[in-house]
Parts: structure tokens; C-alpha cells; sequence
């Protein structure tokens, strides 16, 4: 009779220990889901990119320079309902952002304006990254999206202040000058003529 008493309490015991685990459990859930909503939430609200262009030299580009219109493209459409909706959004822009290295117009293919794209590369995928990790830093990745806007509206800009200084008229003597500057147009040291020496008379009256 003993017997059965210490195993009926025993049942008891473990029955309870499991409902208190199963509790505990379902209370770590209901914590981790009220996270991962608030992540969520705050992506969502700061999901927000430039995806249209600032000035008229940008909106030409759009039709002239595939990769900078599809990347534009790819910054707009909003991803709804989970977390993972954003992720493969933003893989996506990386991809298009990284493409922006190919075919820059010839009028654009120049250092500034390779700087800005890739400044703009790094931002847009570090924000990647951080979308993409376990526990997801929402502070960062909204913060990178404003900081990918900036980049964006700065690398635009630049565009239009190239066109428009190269509407500026060269001053008279300004092409002949930058021509000589380039070393590429310059007379080789071997294509000038040699200097012949000239004869000394050994029969020259010495001064003394």
C-alpha cells in the first residue's frame, strides 16, 4: 500500500513539474513573439526608400542606364505581412545595388561618382546583413535605410553637377591647355631631334 502511495505522489510530482515547464515554455514563446512583432513593426514604419528620381538628369538615367532604373525599381514595392517578406526584399536590393558597378554611363564613369556607388553598396548591404541575423537589430536596419536615402539623393546630385558644369563654355585657350596636360598626347623624349655639338676651333687664340 505504501508502494502505491509513493508512486501515486511521484506521478503526481512529475505531472506537475511538467505543466509548470510547459507554462514556462509557452510564456518564453509568448515573450519572443511580442519581440519579433515589435521588430516587425518598426521595420515596417521605417521602410522607406527614395525610389523616384530627385532631378531630370536621374529620371534620363532611368531609361539610359539599365542597372541604375532597375535598382530604383527594386527600392520600391513594400513588402507586407513577415519579417521574411523584408529579408528576401532586401537581398534583392543588394543585388540590384551591386549591378550598379556595371555599364556607368561614360559621362558618369569617373571617381566621384564611383565613390558615391560605393558607399551606397556598402550601406545597402550591411542593412542586408543585419535583416538577415537571428535577433534582428531594428534600430540599425531603420538607420541604414536613412542612411542608404542619403547616399542615394548625394549620388544623384553629383550626376546633375556634372552635366551641368559640362554645359559651362571652355574659355579660348582652355581645350589647347588640358590637351598639354595630357601625358598621353605628349612628343616622346626619343622623337626629338638631337642637338648636334657644335666644333671648337683648337686654333683659337688663347687669352692669357
Amino acid at each position: 500500500m505504501k508502494y502505491k502511495t509513493s508512486l501515486f505522489l511521484l506521478l503526481i510530482f512529475v505531472l506537475n513539474s511538467c505543466q509548470d515547464q510547459n507554462e514556462k515554455r509557452l510564456a518564453e514563446n509568448i515573450k519572443e513573439a511580442k519581440k519579433k512583432e515589435i521588430i516587425f513593426n518598426n521595420i515596417n514604419k521605417g521602410w522607406s526608400f527614395i525610389d523616384e528620381p530627385i532631378n531630370e538628369i536621374s529620371e534620363k538615367n532611368v531609361k539610359d542606364w539599365k542597372e541604375w532604373g532597375d535598382f530604383l525599381k527594386e527600392l520600391g514595392g513594400k513588402p507586407r505581412k513577415t519579417i521574411g517578406a523584408f529579408q528576401k526584399k532586401s537581398l534583392a536590393i543588394a543585388k540590384k545595388a551591386v549591378a550598379l558597378n556595371n555599364n556607368i554611363p561614360a559621362q558618369f564613369n569617373q571617381p566621384n561618382i564611383k565613390s558615391r556607388i560605393s558607399i551606397l553598396i556598402t550601406k545597402v548591404k550591411m542593412m542586408d546583413l543585419f535583416i538577415h541575423l537571428d535577433r534582428i537589430p531594428d534600430e540599425k536596419v531603420t538607420f541604414l535605410i536613412g542612411e542608404i536615402n542619403k547616399e542615394l539623393v548625394s549620388l544623384q546630385r553629383q550626376m546633375d553637377k556634372i552635366i551641368e558644369k559640362s554645359k559651362i563654355p571652355k574659355e579660348q585657350g582652355e581645350e589647347d591647355f588640358l590637351r598639354m596636360l595630357d601625358t598621353t598626347r605628349a612628343i616622346p623624349n626619343a622623337a626629338l631631334a638631337p642637338v648636334p655639338a657644335r666644333n671648337i676651333d683648337q686654333n683659337l687664340t688663347k687669352i692669357e
